[in-house]
């Protein structure tokens, strides 16, 4: 395959609007990249475009959660939790070391909800839509090696069980190179425009190149819309259901201000909703919030002082210890969730149902709401609507999301521990040949205290088709939320490794560290 980066976007651009498709995918998160995917592998010629960048939106700053879902047992959505239990376990066997499994503590507490017997069915339950018993109720005793620090306070025991967590933006762009490895594409920097209307139906797209400021119209059979919170934007809608922005915020903490070695769920005080504390590469993370976004959808959601108030005050409830403060506070992050309502005014944002809803018109179909877990179901779904418009059956091809590949498991990664393998190996899959021929030049070296590579920055900065410094440091790898200040520190470096790579001159490089710094002030870091 030809080199993924700017200057093939560039000269690929001309000639992939010129195309006639049988399906454009519009919206570059997890659930487009789905879709691309499980066209790709069917022999559809298919095309994905992104406005900003691959998971720029909510699937870069999701909670990280690959899970079934214990909240919507207890709403009766048994559907829902099934399916995502059972594509949690898939995930789990094809993706290791993206797919992680993360053992989870809900601590109980004397008169308060849930308590261990309740808590106890409710997962019985979860383990047998799973196929697997995975939970153990904890007395205080042994609850005390398991969650030192934890509130002590009536606190009767603990129930462990199973979950598993993934870094979303690396599962993205795995899946985005399943897709172009079975000849799928895909392009960032394009904004659609309009959805090209005639006779009654949709004929493709007009977007505009971000980068050129040009336009190009795209002609296809069937257009896929896969744009979450910016859903209503472009579908025909007709009244009822509608999209509800619902903001999601987190804080990461070093991990040595709040070492968790399990995921800890448990209610906040001040409205009895689940919240968490987890470990995530090699740092400490509580989330999340759920309320509604009224800011504009085209920037960078990001989370407000009240936001960091109720999660700082989840910390001094659970672990008062600790004694957490804003100052140890390393990044944020605020993710928009295209929640489907039918508009009851009266619904708080957690009482909204997570279900998607599917809207068909001539030549479109618009996917919005459901889960990161169950993103391939979900593209399986819009196939089915868009293979009538390409006079077509969808056919069986295969479940595997990540289709084992022999030379994978035979790339040669010297240097590198086992677990540093099993995770280059998830994260990068199909290119970790071309990862493990830039480890040679690069080295193993770790950035700062993270788990990332030097080499995976140079790699991404090569062949993950970057245009901008954000897609770099804060989703083709982590650095930007995992280092004091978004990596200032380490800009020096990372333009000597980067920038030949990019192709950018002095100025364009001076450019965009400083969009980058301020955006990660502005959105990433505590309000100002």
């Amino acid at each position: 395959m030809p080199a993924w980066n700017a200057a093939w976007r560039a000269e690929a651009l001309p000639e992939l609007a010129a195309r006639d498709w049988d399906l454009l995918v519009v919206g570059g998160g997890i659930t487009g990249a789905g879709i691309l995917r499980e066209a790709a592998r069917r022999g559809w010629r298919c095309l994905l475009i992104e406005q900003r960048d691959f998971a720029w939106g909510t699937s870069s700053r999701s909670s990280k959660m690959v899970h079934g879902g214990l909240r919507y047992i207890a709403k009766g959505q048994f559907g829902l939790t099934r399916d995502s239990v059972r594509e949690r376990q898939r995930l789990l066997g094809e993706a290791p070391g993206l797919v992680d499994p993360l053992s989870f503590i809900m601590p109980h507490y004397q008169g308060g909800f849930p308590g261990p017997r309740v808590f106890g069915t409710l997962l019985s339950l979860y383990d047998a839509l799973a196929g697997r018993r995975n939970h153990l109720f904890h007395r205080l005793e042994e609850l005390r090696y398991l969650a030192p620090g934890l509130k002590e306070d009536r606190l009767l025991g603990g129930t462990r069980f199973q979950d598993a967590v993934t870094d979303d933006a690396r599962l993205v762009m795995r899946v985005l190179g399943e897709a172009r490895a079975e000849g799928g594409e895909a392009l960032n920097g394009l904004k659609v425009i309009e959805l090209d209307r005639r006779d009654g139906r949709v004929q493709g797209l007009v977007a505009e190149d971000s980068e050129s400021g040009q336009l190009f119209t795209f002609r296809a059979r069937a257009v896929a819309l896969a744009t979450g919170a910016w859903a209503d934007a472009l579908r025909q809608k007709n009244g009822g259901e509608h999209i509800r922005p619902l903001r999601g915020s987190h804080l990461l903490l070093p991990a040595w201000r709040l070492p968790v070695a399990h995921a800890f769920s448990f209610m906040h005080g001040q409205d009895k909703r689940p919240v968490f504390v987890f470990p995530w590469e090699g740092a400490t993370v509580v989330g999340t919030t759920d309320l509604d976004h009224r800011d504009t959808l085209d920037d960078d959601a990001a989370i407000s002082r009240e936001e960091v108030d109720y999660l700082l005050a989840a910390c001094a409830q659970q672990f008062p210890s600790a004694q957490i403060t804003a100052g140890d506070v390393r990044s944020t992050w605020a993710g928009v969730r295209p929640v489907v309502s039918d508009g009851a005014p009266s619904l708080k944002p957690s009482d909204e149902k997570r279900e998607h809803a599917l809207w068909v018109e001539p030549g479109c179909v618009t996917l919005a709401g459901g889960k990161l877990t169950t993103f391939r179901l979900l593209a399986l779904e819009v196939l089915a609507a868009c293979a009538p418009m390409l006079e077509r059956p969808l056919e069986a091809a295969g479940e595997q999301v990540f289709e084992p590949v022999e030379t994978v498991e035979t790339v040669d990664l010297p240097g590198l521990t086992p677990p540093q393998q099993t995770r280059l190996r998830g994260r990068h899959g199909r290119a970790l040949p071309e990862l493990a021929r830039v480890l040679k030049t690069v080295g193993s070296e770790c950035i700062g205290h993270t788990d990332s590579l030097w080499a995976e920055l140079a790699w991404a900065a090569e062949g993950e088709l970057v245009l901008h410094l954000d897609d770099l440091l804060l989703r083709r790898t982590r650095v930007g939320l995992l280092l004091a200040d978004g990596g200032a520190h380490e800009l020096p470096r990372i333009r000597a490794l980067c920038q030949p790579r990019l192709g950018w001159d002095d100025n364009r490089w001076k450019r965009e560290e400083q969009d980058y710094l301020a955006l990660w002030r502005r959105c990433y870091s505590l309000p100002h």
